[in-house]
């Protein structure tokens, strides 16, 4: 079963979403977004980008 992503409205008025694992845990919270049309683009992205993303290792060695 896939995660989902759920929009919501900050303190700030500003929308953001989170992506949800399906056992309900969130993975990620997104940054503010002026509104739904241009969260929902950052979704396309993050869709998109997810499964074909390379891991980037910045941790100190030894971590």
């Amino acid at each position: 079963m896939a995660g989902s992503f759920e929009l919501f409205t900050d303190e700030e008025s500003k929308v953001r979403f989170t992506l949800v694992a399906p056992d309900g845990t969130v993975l990620a919270v997104s940054g503010p977004y002026p509104d739904k049309r241009h969260a929902a683009v950052a979704i396309q992205d993050v869709r998109e980008c997810a499964g074909t993303g390379h891991i980037k290792d910045l941790c100190p060695a030894g971590t």
